[in-house]
């Protein structure tokens, strides 16, 4: 008999579309174990969860548990593995008996793997936490589990959708300058919103590489990127000549339409012109005999320009 009391209060909780018969009690630690195909991973102690356990005098939201299929007289967990482990924390380190017992709701029956993880994708997505730490990571971890499609119609989305989350989770882990791993996702997101046209292999490796490296250090720099890889010179700078996001992005040209006309807007041309190459190239030129002479020229013509237009 899994419950304490000798008449269970069965009801029925609806979870999305599963519904399940389950009943309250208050078990001991030791007769919960984790489901070890749980799409969460990551670190699971946590002291400020710690904290409010002691606060509210034990764990205020009751832990979803299913009947063992293997161990007798052992409760798996559904949902509630972090509440499980941090409590464990206080009772086994920190010798506080009084979290022994905690609130679960049992189900009446051991779930099938689909239904055990809809529950928890359902529950899950209720919570705050879900879009800012969550969604790519469970994709990911789902795909693994039952694979695309299915992982795609638990999670409610298309497959298409469900590859996008995928891909911003397998970039996140490569970010290893980043030790943060919800920061890491947030890089991710911004580096894959950028135009699969623009977002080449050469221009993401250089984007790990940079991050990683802590030359750019501002996630949403990653935006500005979408100018500098249109323009083949500021593309150039970025890749090539190494530059930061934002020099590159001087060199980025102007919309023609922007442009004045006549004389003075092929002047604004020649100034601009001027500004955008590599100084890395122009270094190269130094020296050259013809190249001066040239610009000579092009000075003392600049020079009757402006005084013959400075004339009353």
């Amino acid at each position: 008999m899994v419950s304490t009391s000798n008449a269970p209060q069965w009801y029925e909780r609806r979870l999305g579309r599963t519904v399940l018969r389950a009943y309250r009690d208050s078990v001991d630690l030791d007769r919960l174990v984790p489901n070890n195909q749980q799409p969460r991973h990551g670190p699971k102690e946590d002291l400020e969860l710690q904290r409010q356990i002691e606060a509210n005098e034990g764990i205020f939201e009751p832990l979803l548990v299913e009947p063992h299929p293997d161990l007798k007289d052992k409760l798996r967990i559904v949902d509630g593995d972090r509440r499980w482990t941090n409590s464990k924390v206080l009772v086994e380190v920190q010798k506080k008996e009084q979290f022994r017992l905690v609130p679960v709701e049992v189900t009446e029956r051991t779930l099938t793997d689909d239904e055990r993880l809809r529950v928890w994708v359902y529950i899950h997505r209720q919570r705050k936490e879900w879009d800012a730490r969550e969604k790519e990571m469970v994709a990911y971890n789902l795909v693994g589990l039952v694979g695309r499609a299915s992982a795609a119609n638990i999670l409610g989305i298309t497959v298409r959708a469900l590859d996008k989350l995928v891909e911003v989770y397998e970039l996140s882990e490569v970010l290893k300058g980043v030790p943060d791993p919800n920061a890491a996702i947030t890089w991710a997101r911004e580096i894959n919103s950028l135009s699969k046209k623009l977002l080449t292999p050469t221009v993401r490796d250089t984007l790990v590489r940079r991050i990683n490296e802590k030359e750019i250090t501002n996630s949403k720099d990653i935006r500005k990127l979408r100018q500098v890889l249109r323009d083949p010179v500021a593309r150039d700078a970025f890749l090539d000549q190494g530059k930061t996001i934002d020099a590159a992005l001087l060199r980025v040209a102007p919309k023609a339409a922007s442009k004045a006309k006549g004389l003075a807007g092929d002047i604004e041309a020649l100034n601009e012109a001027i500004q955008r190459q590599p100084w890395t190239e122009l270094s190269k030129l130094k020296g050259d005999v013809e190249l001066l002479s040239k610009i000579k020229d092009v000075e003392r013509l600049l020079a009757d320009l402006r005084n013959a237009l400075s004339r009353d």
